[in-house]
């Protein structure tokens, strides 16, 4: 059964809402050095993938470097698209969002949003189209969307991972499990995630 390392992206700069793509902060980049140096440690070089949001390509950088690879961009573990409203909105929005479902997300969304529920289902598809072990570098709800899946969960939160946290989730010939779930967070998400 392939393994996948969901690694959450380390602490940004700037939370959610204030900046679409920030980078990582001093405390981010030794939480994504330690992340690297752990992984390194308990695992073979594997094939490595990553969100292409910055924060989450700084968060893979150290593990590149010890093991002379480039991450492979994958544009479907990337953070969940906000739908069209102003920036001062947003963190309404996603806080309002992680209390529900994924239907009630859907069915909620401002118009001109994205499809939610199709987001959701191309982002596990994309994990159960990997057939080897392999690190991926992402984001909160695309975590919570992989372990939901795995729990049979609608929630759109079901579990906190921390910044640079490491979640494994299988691929059980066609359907995702949860094989150890990576360090918690201890407060909300929005703060400075």
């Amino acid at each position: 059964m392939p393994r996948l390392y969901l690694v959450r992206h380390a602490k940004p700069a700037a939370s959610w809402g204030e900046d679409p793509d920030p980078g990582l902060d001093p405390t981010g980049l030794t939480q994504a050095q330690a992340t690297a140096e752990e992984l390194a440690r308990s695992l073979s070089r594997l094939q490595l993938y990553c969100s292409p949001m910055r924060r989450c390509r700084e968060t893979a950088q150290p593990l590149e470097q010890i093991w002379f690879c480039n991450a492979e961009p994958m544009p479907s573990v990337a953070e969940i698209p906000s739908p069209p409203i102003a920036a001062t909105e947003r963190r309404d929005w996603l806080i309002a969002s992680m209390r529900g479902t994924w239907q009630q997300l859907h069915e909620k969304a401002p118009a001109g949003s994205i499809d939610y529920l199709q987001w959701r289902r191309q982002l596990i598809e994309s994990l159960l189209a990997i057939q080897h072990d392999c690190v991926i570098y992402t984001h909160f709800i695309a975590i919570n969307a992989a372990v939901g899946s795995a729990q049979k969960s609608d929630a759109v939160v079901c579990v906190r991972p921390d910044h640079a946290s490491v979640t494994v989730i299988g691929n059980d010939q066609g359907r995702l499990r949860l094989i150890e779930l990576g360090r918690e967070a201890d407060t909300l998400v929005l703060a400075r995630q």
